[in-house]
């Protein structure tokens, strides 16, 4: 695969539709930064937005990823199976959010017993206690920070697509 063949034929497809990469991040989730650098060649969306590029552009996912249109297409058998690498590609992703939550609502429980031992008069008898709690509320902010830096975006695609809404500008 040409990644920078890629990129251009993806440049030429969103000024076909005459979409800004500002519009096509709003409609794919991502930032417009992503969108540069996938017509730029340096990266290449996942496989659940190159199937929604795909959809949204009328094109054939096989033509995306040569880069190029082809006058066949896709089969009914390879779509379906591209279709289920992206759920699955999906149910990874969800995986990876539902333990993110439960470190989210450790967080909460070790503010809980943080703000209880600060506030009470047994906190100077529970100093490892409340030092443990203190340490997972910073754990858990880290992983915050971390987990929106780079995937919120991508969820918030993945939450719309499970409640079957479409984002903004999509019909």
């Amino acid at each position: 695969m040409d990644q920078k063949k890629i990129g251009s034929f993806l440049r030429e497809l969103r000024k076909e539709k005459g979409l800004t990469q500002e519009q096509l991040a709003e409609l794919t989730g991502v930032s417009n930064r992503s969108v540069s650098r996938w017509e730029t060649g340096t990266n290449l969306p996942d496989l659940d937005i190159l199937i929604q590029l795909a959809d949204h552009y009328n094109v054939e996912l096989r033509e995306i990823l040569d880069g190029e249109r082809k006058d066949v297409q896709m089969d009914k058998e390879t779509r379906e199976t591209v279709l289920k690498a992206a759920d699955y590609s999906n149910m990874s992703k969800m995986d990876f959010s539902r333990k993110v939550l439960y470190f989210f609502i450790a967080g909460l429980v070790a503010d809980a017993g943080y703000m209880i031992l600060l506030f009470s008069d047994a906190g100077e008898k529970f100093d490892f206690l409340s030092g443990l709690c203190l340490g997972i509320m910073t754990g858990v902010l880290i992983l915050g920070v971390i987990y929106n830096s780079r995937y919120m975006s991508k969820l918030r695609a993945l939450k719309l697509r499970l409640l079957g809404k479409a984002p903004d500008g999509e019909k």
